[in-house]
């Protein structure tokens, strides 16, 4: 994205429909389909999920368990690849690096990002 165009604005209305929560990474595994991606099951609260992550070419699958992360908890369920994804970790980028949202101090999974 060019940092000199402005991105398109969402009311606060809007913000507010979108629940940020911090997970914990139980296990990860490669996606048996697709080179980048990752297959992540996370604990939300006392939920578990699985979210597919395009993470693969920064971060080993067996280096991800434990890990606390940031997730959109509220997003539709998609097909990723033929994998069930329910939600979408948190990652900031540019043309070198990937690198996860993760939580400063240790807090618990499900905790409301604010």
């Amino acid at each position: 994205m060019d940092p000199n165009i402005s991105p398109a604005l969402i009311s606060l209305e809007e913000f507010k429909k979108i629940e940020i929560r911090v997970a914990e990474i139980i296990s990860a595994s490669a996606h048996p389909n697709a080179d980048k991606l990752v297959l992540l099951k996370i604990r939300v609260g006392q939920a578990e999920k699985q979210i597919v992550a395009g993470i693969r070419a920064h971060y080993a699958p067996e280096t991800l368990p434990g890990k606390k992360i940031v997730v959109i908890n509220n997003l539709e369920p998609a097909v990723i690849r033929g994998e069930k994804s329910e939600g979408m970790l948190l990652a900031a980028s540019d043309e070198t690096m990937l690198t996860l949202v993760i939580p400063e101090k240790d807090i618990p999974s499900g905790a409301k990002v604010k």
